[in-house]
């Protein structure tokens, strides 16, 4: 289980859970799980207007169906019946989520470690994947370094296979599905659209 920022640094990992676990699971019993229902805890900024637009909304950790919906916690929508604005607001989350995916994309291309099962004994092999993730952040530490740590022809692609279930919840708090409302709202706004989104959308 991990948070990733736009940069590709790992803000929390949590390591060592059983991989029958379901994702969603893993991260209700997580401590960024028990920190975030109290966020004092970890400083987050109050509630802000979003760019160029009156709208106010938290921030949010960007999710995939495997999570239950929070206040700070947006998934996608469900994948029927879409309207044109549900789908963008999914595409436009999808390119958050390419991030997160791109991150452990860098990490296994570069540490050839996880090409294949690691011979090591389950509390080594927790510290191995933690001390990678350190590595990581390091070599991500300044434009440099990250130049050449991320080259161009590097495949971010990741190639770890997941070994966790989706656990698919429609236990939804209400003021969730108002902070998704908004930022779908926002997504298909003048002042929050992308150029290419609808040729996206119409693609897919």
């Amino acid at each position: 289980m991990a948070l990733v920022d736009p940069h590709y640094k790992f803000l929390y990992v949590d390591i060592g859970s059983y991989g029958r676990f379901a994702d969603g699971g893993v991260f209700n019993s997580c401590s960024l799980a028990n920190a975030l229902e109290n966020d004092k805890q970890l400083n987050i900024p109050a509630d802000c207007r979003l760019p160029g637009s009156n709208a106010i909304s938290p921030f949010v950790i960007v999710a995939d169906d495997a999570f239950a919906m929070k206040r700070y916690l947006v998934k996608p929508y469900s994948s029927r019946n879409l309207n044109q604005e549900q789908r963008i607001f999914n595409y436009r989350l999808s390119r958050s989520r390419r991030v997160v995916e791109n991150a452990f994309g860098i990490m296994s291309s570069r540490f050839r470690v996880f090409g294949k099962a690691i011979p090591l004994p389950p509390e080594k092999v927790t510290k191995l994947v933690l001390a990678v993730c350190c590595l990581h952040n390091f070599l991500l530490r300044n434009k440099t370094s990250a130049e050449q740590y991320t080259s161009e022809n590097l495949d971010r692609t990741c190639d770890l296979p997941s070994i966790t279930k989706n656990c698919r919840s429609n236990r939804h708090t209400n003021e969730a599905i108002v902070v998704r409302e908004n930022l779908c709202n926002y997504f298909n706004s003048a002042a929050g659209a992308v150029s290419w989104q609808m040729q996206a959308i119409t693609a897919h």
